[in-house]
């Protein structure tokens, strides 16, 4: 029910932008809707089955979110990035991550990163887990990227900043200034 809820405040702000939206549109601008999506991978660029189903996953949602925000003068852009066997040592929790507008995906719904037991790729790590409306998910579904494109987009329309790439396993905590060197 809490999904339905915000899913039609989410929407009705998008057609409540649809006006400003048509003009940006007219002018020949375009806003950008980043999505980034970072997974472990192998000397093989294999990568464990979780993190797999998420591609699969992301690569759907961009595809609906593109449809969906074209006509409201948004394109939504993907950018996939690897994590090398050394950095995953370092943090397991770097992979199987994404990133709208430069925001966890976690931030946009509420949410809280978890993790688990992993498989093949990843060894004996645990990995990310995201928690959302009490349902723990270890891929992450099209449907949850779609949500937190559409909150993204709904805040592009209002005239905020959400950021425009994402952090590399190095960085800092993402904000909504995210790449002021242009670093990505």
């Amino acid at each position: 029910m809490k999904r339905r809820i915000a899913l039609i405040i989410c929407l009705c702000s998008l057609v409540a932008c649809v006006a400003p939206a048509r003009k940006t549109i007219e002018r020949g601008e375009m806003k950008t809707l980043n999505i980034c999506w970072q997974r472990l991978t192998d000397e093989h660029g294999q990568t464990c089955d979780r993190c797999g189903t998420t591609e699969t996953a992301v690569e759907q949602a961009v595809q609906k979110l593109k449809r969906a925000l074209q006509g409201l003068g948004i394109d939504v852009v993907l950018e996939k990035k690897t994590l090398s066997p050394a950095a995953f040592l370092k943090d397991p929790l770097e992979s199987n991550r994404v990133w709208v507008a430069g925001e966890p995906i976690e931030s946009w719904l509420s949410a809280t990163a978890g993790q688990s037991r992993c498989c093949s790729t990843c060894g004996d790590a645990d990995c990310r887990t995201v928690t959302v409306d009490g349902e723990t998910y270890e891929a992450i579904p099209a449907e949850l990227i779609i949500r937190a494109g559409l909150l993204a987009g709904a805040e592009l329309l209002r005239g905020a900043s959400p950021g425009t790439c994402c952090p590399t396993a190095d960085s800092s905590p993402v904000s909504r200034e995210c790449c002021p060197g242009g670093h990505n």
